[in-house]
């Protein structure tokens, strides 16, 4: 069995929306492993606006999401999934056989999971999911039996009124345990203490001891601050041992300060924290490098970038194949929100989808023309075209790269 893993729910029937969205970004940045977060309403509406919620829960957060909710028929199910969620768990209780049958043959039976009562007999469903969520348990024999008896992975979904996390996750075939009780606290030291109480769960720990690290005459490492999408550069800090302890301990980025001579974690006076995604060491282990999300500016100037002055430049070419289309994108975005007189791009948006989606058509056939002529010369610049013309129907559909990146990824 993999790591254990700690799971926050969220429970999203009569819950502002912008309140739930909160509510992910602080269990992502706190050290939850996912998030388990559903509404089960039959009302077509609101789970109209539960998908509109998690599709902007899904920008915000970078950690894996499990949705819960009502599906009547499979379009329900394709939904979810087009969220940008992980797995899709289904109550087993109000459901159809037959469409959790089609939603598990259409994505597979990893992704499905179904919650049902601990007093049903785990190994009697007749489907194929492979894995089930369980409420309502009483920890004791019986259920430690029905686990062992059924012998695959399952979830524990538990408020821990009653029972223990601990306790839980050393149940057998316990892969995880999702729970609302540690909203607004900070899970990483709550996973340490599982990790020393013998629990197997994924922490965040240093691989290499503060003790081999090459420091300078007072005991301090300097540390390299980059944002952890871009690779743009943020800021540059010293951190000493108790910083750097301080760093794992809350998933904040934490350094001294020379001047004030004291600990300073980024963001406690201006709120723009620095949530560590991984901290690297250079070869001759006197550099850290720090890979973070950044809320807001990382200078105290109030830019984005310590690093805004420039002391001199040579011409270059900066062309980067894994930004261009980004560059392109948003060339072509600002032509929808800020016309231009005689843009093309802009000819496209006034004559409308049609227009859109026909020389989107007319591009996918020069290409294939290209391709059996065998000519790469033609079959780049055609391919450029359809980028381009890709790229125009995102803009008016409303889709953004992330979208695409974010089910490429997930199908990876």
């Amino acid at each position: 069995m993999s790591e254990k893993k700690l799971i926050p729910f969220i429970n999203g029937e009569n819950e502002i929306a912008s309140n739930i969205v909160k509510q992910a970004e602080a269990y992502s940045f706190a050290g939850a492993d996912a998030l388990f977060i559903y509404n089960y309403s039959k009302i077509e509406k609101e789970r109209e606006e539960f998908i509109t919620t998690l599709k902007e829960i899904d920008d915000k957060i970078d950690i894996p999401f499990i949705v819960g909710m009502y599906v009547e028929r499979f379009e329900d199910g394709k939904k979810a999934f087009y969220t940008g969620a992980e797995k899709l768990v289904i109550k087993y209780e109000i459901c159809h056989d037959d469409v959790i049958k089609e939603v598990i043959s259409r994505f597979g039976e990893d992704r499905v999971v179904l919650e049902i009562n601990s007093d049903i007999d785990f190994d009697k469903i007749p489907l194929p999911a492979s894995r089930l969520l369980i409420k309502h348990v009483d920890v004791g024999t019986v259920l430690e039996r029905k686990l062992t008896q059924y012998g695959k992975e399952v979830f524990i979904r538990d408020s821990l009124l009653r029972n223990d996390l601990e306790e839980l996750m050393k149940l057998p075939f316990v892969s995880g345990v999702s729970t609302n009780y540690y909203l607004d606290k900070n899970i990483f030291k709550i996973k340490n203490k599982l990790k020393n109480a013998g629990v197997d769960i994924d922490i965040f720990e240093s691989k290499v001891d503060f003790s081999e690290f090459k420091l300078d005459s007072n005991g301090l490492i300097p540390c390299i601050v980059q944002d952890y999408k871009t690779g743009e550069v943020l800021m540059m800090a010293y951190m000493n041992e108790e910083s750097y302890a301080k760093t794992f301990e809350t998933g904040k980025m934490t350094y001294y300060s020379r001047s004030r001579d004291e600990l300073w974690c980024k963001g406690d006076t201006s709120g723009h924290y620095q949530y560590v995604k991984s901290l690297s060491i250079d070869c001759d282990k006197d550099t850290i490098l720090a890979k973070v999300h950044q809320v807001g500016a990382a200078c105290h100037t109030g830019a984005r970038s310590c690093f805004y002055t420039e002391l001199a430049s040579k011409e270059y070419d900066n062309t980067n194949p894994l930004t261009i289309l980004t560059k392109v994108f948003d060339t072509i975005e600002n032509r929808k929100k800020n016309p231009k007189e005689g843009s093309y791009t802009n000819y496209l948006f006034d004559k409308g989808i049609d227009k859109i989606l026909k020389k989107c058509g007319e591009e996918a056939t020069e290409i294939v023309i290209a391709a059996k002529n065998n000519n790469n010369e033609e079959l780049t610049y055609e391919i450029s075209d359809f980028l381009y013309h890709m790229m125009v129907l995102m803009v008016e559909q409303g889709m953004t790269w992330d979208d695409v990146v974010r089910e490429l990824s997930n199908r990876h």
